[in-house]
């Protein structure tokens, strides 16, 4: 293949070649058809879904048929979870009798409420009026529609630049020195209050600690005098209603029919308010899978799957296990990634589509060597007419292990869509000053790069440059930071910081890249970064040291400053230009997104990149003493337990990452990851029956990419 020397093989590296592929057995093919006689009293039902092309498999049939009382529905990926919902309403409706105005369906997004009511409407049985009765909505829209009812007229701050801006006025008042940044602040306090906590029940022990109850205090102060709430504010206050005894009980009499969609994703707050709903009559069907829960960062909670049949001990449980999306190989090696897994429910997915193309893995020698060979290989996929762009996702799992592929994209001219992301590396917030002192040393005039060099000089941004442009008018320097050293209002100390700092960047022109990013890294810009925004530091410490790392990766490849910056200048040229030539390509384009955005979506080709170790599973879950973010959100757990937690959930996000494949799957494995030995991802392993030390297979790795 021109241009893409890498072997793709059967089994991953470091499993030998004789060893069998994991693979799922095939579903027994019985439908509704067979399954529910003439005789049924609800035959006529299951009929009229069959002339509308809905044929249901056994458990599927067994859920829509569920009456009252509680029923767990354990929805492996794939297993047409929405057609059953949308069924179940309508079963309930046309042969239960039910009304559908007391039926509530809750989802976690408009586009799954709405198509969830698009279904109900298309489903035998069920009126137009009828599937517009059914309250079908997200927990946000259905909180605020009970609470507009009862009077509440307060504004709702949707917009998180709103937040944002509200933040930075409290911070100008109580952090003069802008120490914390308002996204962070706002990420927190969000965390807190979907615990179900009050701003006045923050921890204050520390300094830090108290200063930052002070700011969040006063911003929902600020808030409340204003009438306004934020979105956990709408949460928060149907739960405090739910309290009152009569409103609660109006609410039981009028919505005795619940589900709940994606209920492994259920914060405290969202889970204790379905609680509230259901105690009275206990109809209550959820849906979810254990084995997607990967956002227990956001509050997600996998213990309300876990704990369901002991809260609701009368329940009925239901294994949707019957996958219409994937190859039985795609769909093993996912089963057989996840079930190591030692706290999740036993489940087993079957195949139901046709036998298809079996995963492919490639052993890069680095993430560089990787793109370049995904990018080829989707590029002649593409020629060959074996796809479209748009058929095709690459996952990753940080927004670091991307860049490699990003750049690719963009140099060769691939339409791509960045999820999540509106920026290449080099510009994003954390790279951007380093880079600008970079761009500097080649060009002290760059006007538009003195921005980032002003930050770690922790001065007043705005005012620095309002006076370095009024003294420029005067007289032109060709280091235009030097007026900085006579400016009043600056300390002595900082006058020599800035001479020290024109000092530096005029040395970094002559070192080699990833040096020069090294040296700004150990005089200045580590303590910065620390300094900068403690909170942040603490919490995503790991990731900040990841994108540093990733940084000087990069720069490495590059033997000048000016090849490194003209480099990273071409790239954003041309992801500027992409970004505005991005309606043209009329959806045709790869979707490059991380493993976290994917879940829900499915795609015909899934290239999963990044599948060693150190980067899936991160390097986070593999430390000894599991860092501060991971111990905030179960305070009261082991290291040893958290540990735990936080492997199985890499691994849930592995399986998630297989489970997207519907024909083919391509896992990408470097054998080296930031200049360091890294081993394929023990998940991959574990799934063929591997179970190797970690450090011997670095050695191992690394030997074989050498020969």
């Amino acid at each position: 293949m021109e241009n893409n020397p890498l072997t793709l093989t059967s089994v991953p590296a470091l499993v030998p070649s004789s060893s069998k592929a994991p693979e799922a057995k095939s579903a027994p093919a019985l439908t509704s058809r067979e399954l529910v006689k003439e005789q049924a009293a609800d035959a006529f039902f299951f009929r009229d879904l069959e002339r509308h092309g809905i044929l249901l498999n056994a458990p599927q049939i067994k859920a829509v048929r569920h009456g009252e009382g509680p029923m767990l529905i354990l929805a492996g990926a794939g297993c047409g979870k929405t057609t059953v919902l949308a069924a179940r309403t309508a079963y309930l409706i046309a042969v239960r009798r039910i009304a559908p105005s007391s039926i509530l369906l809750v989802t976690f997004t408009s586009k799954a409420a709405k198509e969830i009511k698009e279904r109900i409407g298309r489903m035998p049985g069920v009126s137009p009026a009828a599937a517009q009765s059914v309250e079908a909505r997200t927990f946000h829209s259905f909180a605020l529609l009970l609470l507009r009812r009862d009077g509440c007229k307060e504004q709702i701050m949707g917009e998180s630049h709103a937040q944002q801006t509200i933040m930075k006025m409290i911070l100008r008042r109580h952090d003069p020195s802008q120490t914390y940044q308002p996204e962070t602040l706002l990420a927190a306090l969000s965390a807190w209050k979907m615990q179900g906590r009050g701003v006045e029940e923050l921890p204050d022990q520390s300094a830090e600690e108290a200063s930052i109850k002070r700011i969040l205090e006063a911003y929902e102060a600020w808030k409340q005098e204003r009438h306004l709430w934020d979105f956990d504010d709408i949460l928060l206050q149907l739960r405090r209603r739910m309290e009152d005894r009569m409103f609660l009980k109006r609410l039981q009499s009028r919505y005795t029919w619940l589900m709940v969609d994606e209920f492994q994703d259920t914060n405290t707050v969202q889970y204790e308010l379905v609680q509230y709903l259901a105690a009275a009559h206990r109809n209550l069907a959820v849906v979810g899978d254990d084995d997607q829960t990967i956002y227990t960062f956001n509050g997600a909670r996998q213990e309300s799957i876990l704990e369901f049949d002991q809260i609701y001990p009368e329940s009925k449980i239901v294994i949707l296990d019957i996958n219409y999306r994937s190859d039985s190989r795609i769909l093993g090696l996912g089963s057989a990634i996840v079930r190591h897994n030692r706290f999740r429910r036993d489940k087993v997915l079957k195949a139901a589509g046709p036998k298809g193309y079996m995963p492919h893995y490639a052993l890069p020698a680095h993430p560089e060597e990787e793109a370049a060979w995904v990018v080829a290989h989707i590029t002649e996929q593409v020629k060959l007419r074996h796809a479209s762009y748009k058929d095709i996702a690459i996952l990753h799992r940080t927004a670091g292990s991307s860049r490699s592929v990003l750049e690719q994209l963009l140099l060769r001219g691939i339409p791509f869509v960045q999820h999540g992301g509106s920026s290449v590396f080099y510009d994003q917030t954390l790279i951007k000053p380093l880079m600008d002192h970079l761009r500097l040393s080649l060009n002290p005039r760059r006007m538009e790069s003195l921005p980032g060099a002003l930050g770690p000089l922790y001065v007043p941004r705005e005012e620095s440059l309002a006076y370095i442009a009024a003294q420029e008018k005067q007289v032109r320097k060709k280091y235009p930071l030097i007026h900085l050293t006579r400016w009043e209002r600056l300390q002595p100390f900082q006058q020599a910081a800035v001479k020290e700092r024109i000092k530096l960047i005029k040395s970094l022109q002559t070192m080699k890249p990833a040096y020069a990013l090294q040296e700004m890294r150990r005089l200045f810009y580590d303590k910065y970064i620390q300094a900068g925004d403690p909170l942040v530091y603490t919490q995503y410490k790991e990731m900040v040291l990841d994108s540093l790392e990733e940084l000087e990766s990069a720069a490495a490849r590059f033997d000048t400053v000016e090849q490194f910056i003209t480099y990273a200048d071409e790239l954003s040229r041309r992801h500027a230009q992409m970004e505005l030539l991005k309606d043209r390509h009329d959806g045709d384009a790869v979707q490059l997104m991380t493993i976290h955005r994917a879940k829900g979506l499915e795609f015909p080709y899934v290239y999963w990149i990044g599948a060693s170790e150190g980067i899936l599973p991160h390097r986070t879950a593999l430390k000894e003493k599991p860092p501060e973010e991971m111990k905030a959100t179960v305070p009261a757990a082991s290291e040893q337990q958290i540990r735990e937690a936080a492997l199985e959930e890499e691994r849930r996000l592995a399986y998630v990452a297989v489970t997207r494949a519907k024909e083919r799957l391509y896992i990408s494995s470097p054998a080296y990851y930031h200049g360091k030995p890294a081993p394929p991802s023990r998940f991959l392993l574990e799934a063929f029956g591997v179970k190797a030390s970690h450090e011997n297979d670095s050695k191992k790795t690394a030997s074989c990419k050498k020969k």
